[in-house]
């Protein structure tokens, strides 16, 4: 396991009008580089940019305008030597974007559209691949009423499945990243992010480097009983349970809290 030492994080930038916790707040593209620029500030390794929501109550998002709302910060925030990775599910926006020298592309439908592996396929060998796995079927999150049973054999068997297909067209095991996909993608009640949170462990001697996305999600809400705005705790203890677990990559709001609990955490670890 690679532990809390080693996590390194992805910074969440939403340039949307109806993200679930801040939709609105970085819509204009000075808002969403100076927040990009304090996640750097705070020790992002990746800002993850988003220009289309996939919460269930999302509204679409035509391809032009997710790329009207994503090339000026994108540009912006490589020419600063930022790790920029787009979080789209959208094969014409993958396309234009690893024009743009990003880092990594996110999918959270996995790539599984032919026009979406096709774009990965022609990205540039520095690109590397987000590959989330999702019980919805839908173009984004759509509450399945669905429990624990077999779902971590559905989760192997989509990292096993996912890794041929991506071989099969060139791209090597060490370009991807799995995503078990967490919230309304596994479930509409909490029991299914939190069973694979326990056991991610399991997931993470797969092979895959693993990232983890549970920042402010609904389930969190549901044990705290807490709003959106207030998860912060919840969350930061989710993220320490996914970073001891041994994830490799944590997808999150608030970076700052996330490095100081893993400072916290490493130094009474080193202590005598």
């Amino acid at each position: 396991m690679l532990g809390p030492s080693m996590v390194r994080t992805f910074g969440i930038v939403n340039v949307t009008g109806d993200s679930f916790s801040d939709g609105g707040r970085y819509l204009e593209p000075a808002a969403a580089i100076a927040h990009g620029e304090r996640l750097l500030a705070d020790g992002a390794d990746v800002l993850d940019l988003g220009a289309e929501s996939t919460h269930p109550d999302a509204e679409d998002v035509s391809v032009d305008e997710e790329l009207r709302r994503l090339r000026p910060v994108v540009t912006a925030l490589v020419a600063r030597g930022a790790s920029i990775s787009i979080d789209t599910c959208k094969p014409a926006v993958m396309r234009e974007v690893v024009t743009m020298g990003i880092d990594w592309l996110n999918d959270v439908h996995g790539f599984r559209s032919d026009a979406a592996l096709g774009a990965a396929a022609r990205a540039p060998a520095r690109v590397r691949f987000v590959v989330m796995f999702s019980r919805s079927r839908g173009p984004r999150a759509d509450r399945p009423e669905l429990g624990v049973d077999g779902l971590l054999a559905e989760l192997q068997a989509f990292a096993a499945e996912r890794t041929a297909t991506f071989a099969a067209v060139g791209i090597a095991a060490e370009r991807l990243v799995l995503d078990p996909g967490m919230g309304f993608f596994l479930g509409a009640a909490p029991g299914p992010s939190l069973h694979v949170l326990k056991h991610l462990p399991v997931l993470v001697g797969l092979g895959l480097p693993v990232l983890v996305s549970v920042s402010r999600k609904s389930f969190l809400g549901a044990l705290t009983g807490q709003p959106v705005g207030a998860r912060g705790a919840g969350t930061l203890a989710a993220e320490l349970w996914a970073a001891r677990a041994g994830a490799a990559w944590i997808r999150t709001h608030d970076v700052r809290a996330l490095r100081d609990g893993i400072a916290v955490e490493r130094g009474i670890a080193a202590a005598p």
